[in-house]
């Protein structure tokens, strides 16, 4: 005879299964989640990246793009498939050799924009005026130095010049020529495009229109101000050495170089002491010669 479970069993196995049941599905639900990530963690997209180096304001060739795997959890905004969308476009950032090629950084196809426009920080302006070809340019100054400006010119009533700094720290953008009339000739002219301050600006406008420019290098990392008065011929002369015959004028005395040489030379003559003065004479006497000497002082 057959013994039937009692209803109190029956009802824990069937809630023994159910809770098993749900266990087993809220575990693969976990699981599945976490399969999700991590194939959405290591899930790449091929986009196009900088194969070396693309200085900024560069058109953008074929030798310095390619496409390579990307993930897209970290997927930049306006990132691009292929190379042919890229090649030909103008930099207006620097790339580095593996970045990602976005369109924020490169320059608009619609309307002709400059490069410059980017350089120009926030705030600033650019300026461009024309400088001495040895003193300005020469060679030494590029875009990306940091210089002073020095001003030359003649101080008002006065036969003398004065040379002042009247801008430090100033970064240079670009450098160019342009060709200017002069005595009727056409003449280049190199210029620098610096920047520069609204303030700036304005002083570099009429220091542009009064005199001479020149432009002074800085060593890289030096931001320290200068505190300068100008400097005139007076003050560069200052030090110099005065001859004898000047430092008598400035005391006060009339004569002439020639006069107070003489005087000197005078001066020192009366110094000398007395020189003895000497005669010698030969005296014969009964055929034997015989030589005599007598001392005689100056008088």
């Amino acid at each position: 005879m057959a013994i039937k479970p009692s209803k109190p069993v029956v009802i824990v196995g069937v809630l023994a299964v159910a809770i098993a049941a749900v266990a087993a599905y809220l575990l693969y639900t976990y699981l599945s989640g976490q399969e999700q990530k991590v194939k959405e963690a290591t899930a790449s997209e091929r986009i196009v990246i900088a194969a070396a180096e693309i200085p900024m304001g560069s058109t953008i060739n074929m030798t310095q793009v390619k496409t390579a795997n990307w993930p897209k959890g970290s997927m930049p905004q306006g990132t691009f498939a292929s190379t042919d969308q890229v090649v030909g476009r103008t930099s207006t950032q620097t790339f580095l050799a593996g970045d990602p090629i976005t369109e924020p950084k490169l320059m608009p196809k619609e309307g002709p924009i400059g490069i410059m426009t980017y350089k120009i920080p926030e705030g600033h302006r650019a300026m461009t005026v024309g400088v001495d070809q040895v003193a300005g340019v020469a060679g030494f100054i590029n875009p990306g130095n940091i210089v002073d400006v020095v001003l030359t010119v003649a101080l008002p009533g006065s036969n003398q010049s004065v040379s002042k700094i009247v801008l430090q720290n100033v970064p240079i953008l670009a450098i160019g020529q342009i060709v200017e009339q002069k005595e009727g000739k056409p003449v280049v002219v190199p210029t620098v495009t610096m920047d520069v301050t609204p303030e700036d600006a304005e002083k570099l406008a009429v220091a542009s229109t009064q005199g001479r420019l020149q432009l002074v290098l800085r060593r890289l990392g030096d931001k320290e101000v200068a505190k300068t008065t100008g400097a005139t011929v007076t003050k560069v002369i200052a030090g110099a050495t005065v001859g004898p015959a000047v430092a008598v004028a400035k005391a006060g005395t009339k004569a002439s170089p020639s006069r107070v040489k003489k005087k000197e030379v005078k001066k020192e003559e009366a110094k000398k002491p007395a020189e003895d003065i000497s005669v010698t004479v030969e005296v014969i006497r009964k055929g034997l010669k015989t030589t005599q000497q007598f001392k005689e002082k100056e008088k």
